[in-house]
């Protein structure tokens, strides 16, 4: 199971986020995309150095996130079950490939509007 995919399965719950520069973010989970960027509501952001904010809501990119410190009453084992690979998209070998289609012979020219020379 992907790292992305277990954070969706944690809307609705109470996580902490630990930056990679140090700023830790509580809040409860409303969200997670397929680029790890997680959505918090009712966050309470504690900077390195400063007083801790509180925000109503939070989007954390997901390359900056260093650590998601889950609760201690997290079930995690229906969370690891895996949902099961979804099957692959078969082709019909009688159709010509859809990244072909229009492209020319392979000289670099796609179909165009059609030049008339004089």
């Amino acid at each position: 199971m992907k790292l992305v995919s277990f954070l969706v399965k944690l809307r609705s719950e109470t996580v902490s986020v630990e930056l990679k520069n140090g700023t830790t973010a509580h809040g409860t989970v409303t969200g997670v995309d397929h680029s790890m960027n997680i959505h918090l509501k009712g966050v309470t952001l504690d900077v390195r150095g400063r007083n801790p904010v509180k925000l109503q809501a939070l989007s954390v990119r997901g390359s900056t996130v260093r650590y998601v410190i889950l609760p201690d009453s997290l079930a995690l084992d229906a969370l690891l079950v895996d949902d099961g690979l979804r099957p692959r998209r078969t082709t019909n070998p009688d159709r010509p490939a859809a990244g072909r289609i229009g492209k020319g012979r392979g000289r670099g020219r796609g179909r165009g509007r059609g030049r008339s020379r004089r």
